[in-house]
């Protein structure tokens, strides 16, 4: 037996700014080691924000100056890699016996990237950048590159990300398969019904356990959130993220949740050679690949914007 112990932290962005949040995080750290999980999965944007409803003053052909303030004060709680929230994310991760996967906003120079950070209980510390920020994500974050799709090696197993829509580029998603991993970590901010489809369709497609941890964010009359440039049809009761965290068999069954409507912590108890029986029958990266007759290229290659020589 192969026994390990997944877990989802479901909880939203502080409407006070990053250090509130980090404290809150934090501020679960008995309920992080009485779960006793060997891998905790935390929400997209969780450290910096995901600004629903925001549009930053953009319009075509020009942008305004208020949104330009809004974006520095985006920025402004956004996190760098060898920042203090790191530094102690580091620590809870190495008190608790347990690798951390968490959605931040990181600043590169002057861009920002919607980044799922891997902190293991040895305190490591991997990343990935978000390769396709969605629809208006695309004004505020940058694209990430090749060299940023990791597959981290835990106590839990191999551990990989793909950030919220990320999880609908079927390529992506082969490339992960390729490469070998245990459990498919998914921070999101998508609440909707489909997206549960979507977590049973790629656990079950991938063979591997999956992880979806959703922000959950309050109505905006309770949260604060009032203050951000949200659509005036916006219900002042409703939430603004209502969560949806869930864990996910190699079999596409689901193993916790979904959590809706309020903060919380998820587990379950899986055993990875379930895995191996999950990909007797398929298995994408091995017997059901066809490489004969399909080819997947990969360029892993970092992508500055410009290199001395």
């Amino acid at each position: 037996m192969n026994k390990k112990i997944i877990a989802a932290l479901q909880l939203g962005s502080s409407a006070h700014g990053t250090a509130a949040t980090l404290a809150r995080i934090i501020s679960f750290k008995h309920a992080i080691e009485d779960s006793k999980c060997d891998l905790l999965v935390l929400p997209e944007a969780l450290l910096g924000g995901y600004p629903k409803g925001a549009d930053f003053g953009t319009r075509v052909g020009y942008r305004t100056e208020q949104g330009r303030e809004d974006y520095l004060a985006y920025f402004q709680q956004a996190i760098e890699i060898d920042g203090p929230e790191v530094q102690a994310l580091t620590e809870l991760a190495v008190a608790c016996n347990t690798s951390i996967v968490i959605g931040v906003i990181e600043r590169g120079g002057s861009t920002l990237y919607c980044t799922a950070l891997f902190i293991t209980q040895n305190g490591e510390v991997n990343k990935h950048r978000k390769l396709m920020p969605t629809a208006s994500e695309r004004l505020i974050w940058g694209m990430g590159d090749g060299s940023t799709i990791p597959i981290v090696d835990t106590t839990a197993g191999r551990v990989g990300a793909a950030i919220c829509w990320e999880n609908y580029m079927p390529l992506l998603r082969s490339t992960m398969y390729a490469k070998g991993m245990d459990i498919w970590c998914a921070p999101t901010v998508d609440d909707r019904d489909i997206w549960q489809a979507s977590m049973r369709h790629i656990a079950y497609e991938g063979r591997n356990f999956l992880v979806s941890a959703c922000q959950y964010q309050g109505p905006p009359s309770q949260n604060g959130t009032s203050e951000m440039a949200l659509d005036t049809n916006w219900p002042v009761d409703k939430p603004l993220i209502r969560g949806g965290s869930v864990i996910v068999s190699p079999m596409g069954e689901v193993l916790a949740g979904p959590l809706y409507n309020e903060e919380g912590l998820i587990s379950a108890k899986v055993d990875l050679d379930d895995i191996i029986k999950a990909r007797y029958d398929l298995d994408p990266a091995g017997h059901y690949s066809r490489p004969d007759v399909f080819k997947l290229t990969v360029d892993e290659r970092a992508r500055p914007p410009f290199s001395a020589e």
